[in-house]
């Protein structure tokens, strides 16, 4: 309480920390906005037994299709736009120059960015429409789908999303917090009283499930934490400046490699590959097949995911982390690592170090990725939304979130000469979505 109270005394974070708050309370509110000519009935129980499809792509977005309809889509269009955009970086030299500019290059693509999330989020829209309310089977729309209903359904996402994007740039700028970091968890924590109240109401004795999934929660977080904070350090020395009578330089630190360095980016591609099989084997008519990949506890679904969470795992750092770039700085600065020779052999060092983590923090992905479909299947009245949160993938998210926001309370009372929260290190937290992948190009 002592920490608390002296953040709230300082007017900067005070202020803060409501407009934060204030912007969460509007973003909830719009989830009780409902697309017109939609099945209240569907709603209801998709909102109640969301498969982990419907899951995983709430704990993208920040949104849910199951009990929420204008912003079903959430800030999944633009988060999609900021992946295009940062890996556009990686392999583009043209914007990559621009990103080296500065703040003026950072702000030319994050216009971009919101640009692009337009288009992204007509395409989206449309694909729902046709995928599920446009589905009679489904039961999802009031009478027959029309022109009319689907300009309807295709501009509310559209217009949710985009209002979604406009309270996460606020929050970024006048809040405290990335702010599309901070809508995702809000959305992932608002599925866990509907998902324990599922569990209560389809249970004889649903206190001993609660307090399974509690302890596999708990066990989780305390597994997401500890690889979080996990890094390689890699010693590095300054070489010695004499200037006059003074000798400058000489200092010996560390370059840290998180073992996590990807963050949560493989899951999001591999989840995104993983669909179309069943989509296109369902499409053409070879329905067993379809069923084989979309059998969650089935061995094929389960390899397949784990195959492709390390792949996409590797590919993602091999993109993101250069060697050869860190290497040519730490020469051009007079650094290098003790008993490695500068240039080539420095990169082929980091190369070596890179594999060895890499392959850790992708065992680790692979494992929350595959987790929520055995609780599933074992846990009766478990929606898929709250499966993933329980699972690990979601936990990782929010885990990220809560370390950055700990960090960033603590360098505001650092910088007035205040205790920080944790005594000692910060917390190093990756800033949840942010950490390995850029989201928002902000914060």
């Amino acid at each position: 309480m002592k920490h608390i109270l002296q953040l709230l005394r300082i007017p900067e974070t005070r202020q803060r920390i409501f407009v934060t708050l204030w912007l969460l309370l509007a973003y909830r509110i719009g989830f009780h906005i409902p697309i017109p000519g939609l099945s209240p009935e569907f709603l209801r129980e998709q909102a109640r037994t969301g498969s982990t499809a419907f899951g995983l792509l709430s704990a993208f977005s920040g949104g849910s299709i199951g009990n929420t309809v204008i912003f079903a889509l959430g800030i999944a269009p633009y988060i999609s736009a900021s992946i295009i955009f940062s890996v556009l970086a990686k392999v583009s030299p043209q914007i990559e120059a621009i990103q080296k500019e500065g703040a003026t290059g950072h702000k030319k693509i994050n216009q971009w960015t919101r640009l692009v999330t337009v288009p992204i989020a007509l395409v989206q829209s449309t694909f729902i429409w046709f995928g599920l309310f446009a589905d009679p089977q489904k039961g999802m729309l009031l009478g027959d789908p029309t022109v009319g209903k689907a300009l309807v359904v295709v501009l509310s996402l559209t217009a949710g999303s985009m209002f979604c994007m406009w309270i996460g740039e606020l929050i970024t700028e006048y809040g405290l917090g990335n702010g599309s970091s901070l809508i995702i968890m809000a959305g992932i924590i608002a599925t866990m009283p509907g998902g324990v109240q599922g569990i209560v109401q389809q249970q004889d004795e649903p206190y001993n499930a609660i307090l399974t999934l509690a302890g596999i929660w708990f066990s989780i977080v305390i597994l997401v934490v500890f690889m979080q904070k996990g890094e390689r350090r890699v010693p590095i020395q300054y070489a010695k400046l004499a200037r006059g009578r003074r000798v400058y330089g000489g200092q010996r630190h560390y370059l840290p490699l998180k073992i996590n360095m990807a963050g949560v980016m493989p899951i999001i591609f591999a989840s995104a590959v993983f669909i179309i099989p069943g989509v296109l084997f369902g499409a053409i008519g070879l329905e067993r097949v379809a069923g084989v990949f979309n059998d969650i506890d089935g061995f094929v679904h389960v390899t397949l995911q784990v195959v492709l969470v390390i792949f996409f795992c590797f590919f993602w750092n091999n993109l993101m982390f250069r060697p050869e770039e860190i290497a040519d700085n730490l020469r051009e600065h007079g650094s290098f690592i003790p008993g490695i020779r500068p240039g080539a052999k420095t990169a082929t060092y980091l190369k070596d170090i890179l594999k060895r983590i890499t392959l850790t923090g992708a065992v680790f992905l692979a494992f929350l990725a595959v987790l929520p479909n055995f609780i599933t299947g074992n846990v009766q009245g478990l929606s898929g939304q709250l499966a993933y949160f329980l699972g690990g993938t979601s936990v990782l998210i929010v885990v990220g979130v809560a370390m950055d926001m700990v960090d960033r309370l603590n360098a505001q009372l650092v910088m007035r000469n205040y205790e920080g929260f944790v005594k000692g290190k910060g917390t190093g937290g990756a800033g949840g979505l942010a950490g390995g992948a850029g989201w928002a190009n902000k914060g």
